[in-house]
């Protein structure tokens, strides 16, 4: 192994690319391998916006827990969490208020690894880590009811790019499902690869099998008959127009 490789946990390999492990590497990571240095490396140089996007994206997940945290919500189920980073989810929510629960959910044995790790770190009883599909919605229901999530009471779910790695069929089943089982006042939060973005979607296709893009409004069908907070459906920023459209909102 080369040195500029981190160790590898049981069970985790690193011959192919792992979705989680690029999004790591845009972010300024360091749990990721020369696997996804590449790939990533590649889609630079066609998509040089993407690492801004990728930042973008982050910022837009902050600044959305922090509104939700300062608007009462206490709740937080961040599906497809991906690999930790700076300013997780539950440190954003918790330094607003102390008693916000935080629920993870991913089905990554890297991002298991790693969760597993920033559990012990996290203030105890308030942060958990559910191992399920984001497609899986009763499992992640259940699981997450028994780390604390009480689903009478609002919760604010979060699918931050993870929905355009899903078919339509994938997709619209599960936000359906989330906006069912969630109680009146909870909200739901979505960013989404759009049209501008197909070769990047057409890249990760070869070497996943997984990405898709969206027109606006079959990401705002996502949010079924909710009505969405100002400004509504609208691209991230920072990044040419141009090049592509991607498209964050919470409602």
């Amino acid at each position: 192994m080369s040195t500029d490789q981190p160790p590898v946990p049981p069970g985790v390999g690193h011959g192919a690319v792992s979705i989680a492990r690029v999004y790591d590497y845009f972010n300024g990571g360091k749990d990721n391998y020369t696997v996804d240095r590449e790939f990533a490396a590649e889609l630079t140089r066609d998509h040089p916006y993407l690492p801004s996007l990728v930042r973008d994206n982050r910022a837009f997940l902050k600044r959305a827990v922090s509104f939700l945290a300062h608007v009462g919500i206490r709740q937080f189920l961040d599906i497809g969490t991906g690999l930790p980073t700076q300013e997780n989810v539950h440190e954003v929510a918790q330094r607003i208020a102390p008693e916000s629960r935080i629920v993870y959910v991913d089905c990554d044995p890297t991002v298991l690894t790693h969760a597993r790790a920033l559990l012990t770190s996290a203030p105890e009883g308030r942060t958990g880590y559910v191992e399920a599909d984001a497609r899986d919605v009763e499992t992640i229901v259940r699981e997450a009811t028994a780390a604390g999530i009480d689903f009478t009471r609002p919760v604010a779910v979060l699918l931050l790019a993870i929905l355009h790695f899903l078919p339509d069929e994938d997709a619209t089943a599960p936000t359906a499902a989330f906006r069912a089982a969630v109680a009146d006042g909870s909200p739901l939060v979505i960013s989404h690869g759009a049209p501008g973005m197909r070769a990047v979607a057409d890249a990760y296709q070869k070497v996943s099998g997984t990405g898709t893009v969206r027109e606006p409004e079959q990401i705002r069908a996502f949010f079924g008959d909710w009505d969405l907070y100002e400004p509504g459906l609208v691209p991230l920023p920072g990044v040419p127009q141009k090049k592509h459209q991607d498209i964050s909102s919470l409602t």
